[in-house]
């Protein structure tokens, strides 16, 4: 199976869609002329042209606005945010508009769209773009979160998001562009709403999403070289949250890490370690754990980053705990 880039699968879904349904278009800044901020949408305005392909000012809240009665009225817009953080810029079309267009309409007006691109941190990018927002979209109704951890999956993922009826959140990582993977060249899709066992295990659980994935099987390679068996769930929906999935895995190993890149008052962990005590309490031989980055700003300076993110360590370390073997 070939191999290609993170972003080269994101660009295949959008071609396709667009290919597949003359309705789909993209709009974002840098998305036409420049190729996309992160080369996503490299080659595309050559062949869609700049009806659908729109390059738009820096402005956030106007072209949020644009896609939603776009979608209201029959189109499936693709938005690209140079960052999540400037999302923020939008929120009050993204959560007051788009979300609610079809609960306030009483069903007469659909919002199929899709707001995508990079989340979280990215390096020395200081405070305010660093940002991970997945729990604070996932809070909405009518908003549908998805944050994909590979090619493989980006791709389908986003397939299935532009067909989807109701508003998609998707979610990246500027450190995930260049990742390759194994990706079929068939068509596929990816149903929305459902985690994945990514590798099975016997002694704990640990469930994470997005790039952390990535720090999570390091930390898993580690753990199974001093005989800890870790089962890995890549969540890749955020909401709706698969909690099936978790406890059906928490019933055969009795113990829970959860890893995210968030703050953690509130956040998806929060409502994991929930629904796990609801579902499969009497299945814990531990306490549930999780790992989140300290309730404070990111600062710039590389030290500050480090301790910051969910790291190797500190994985091993709370697995440990878990299963009661010694650091």
């Amino acid at each position: 199976m070939r191999q290609i880039q993170f972003r080269e699968a994101l660009r295949e879904a959008m071609n396709e869609e667009m290919r597949r349904d003359e309705s789909v278009f993209i709009m974002g800044e840098e998305v036409a002329e420049y190729n996309g901020a992160y080369k996503v949408s490299q080659g595309m305005l050559e062949e869609f042209g700049e009806k659908r392909v729109i390059d738009t000012p820096i402005a956030e809240l106007g072209f949020a606005g644009i896609a939603v009665g776009a979608a209201m009225n029959g189109l499936r817009p693709v938005v690209e945010f140079m960052t999540f953080n400037f999302s923020l810029v939008a929120i009050d079309q993204i959560i007051n508009a788009a979300a609610k267009m079809l609960s306030m309409s009483g069903g007469q007006f659909g919002c199929p769209m899709v707001f995508r691109g990079p989340t979280a941190s990215a390096g020395q990018l200081g405070a305010q773009h660093s940002q991970a927002f997945e729990n604070w979209y996932a809070n909405c109704p009518g908003l549908k979160v998805v944050v994909p951890s590979n090619p493989y999956d980006a791709k389908g993922l986003l397939k299935s998001a532009i067909r989807d009826n109701d508003v998609v959140i998707f979610m990246e990582s500027e450190q995930m562009y260049a990742d390759k993977g194994d990706v079929p060249e068939d068509e596929y899709l990816i149903p929305i709403g459902k985690a994945e066992v990514k590798k099975a295990g016997t002694d704990v659980t640990i469930v994470s999403f997005g790039k952390i994935i990535k720090v999570v099987y390091q930390a898993a390679e580690i753990l199974e070289n001093e005989g800890i068996s870790c089962e890995i769930i890549d969540l890749r929906t955020v909401r709706p949250l698969d909690h099936q999935t978790i406890v059906h895995s928490v019933k055969k190993t009795n113990r829970l890490v959860i890893v995210e890149e968030a703050w953690p008052l509130a956040s998806i962990s929060s409502e994991i370690t929930y629904q796990v005590q609801k579902h499969a309490f009497d299945y814990l031989d531990a306490p549930i754990s999780r790992i989140t980055t300290p309730d404070t700003p990111l600062g710039y300076a590389p030290t500050f980053v480090e301790a910051f993110l969910p790291s190797v360590t500190k994985i091993v370390t709370e697995v440990k705990k878990v299963t009661y073997r010694k650091s």
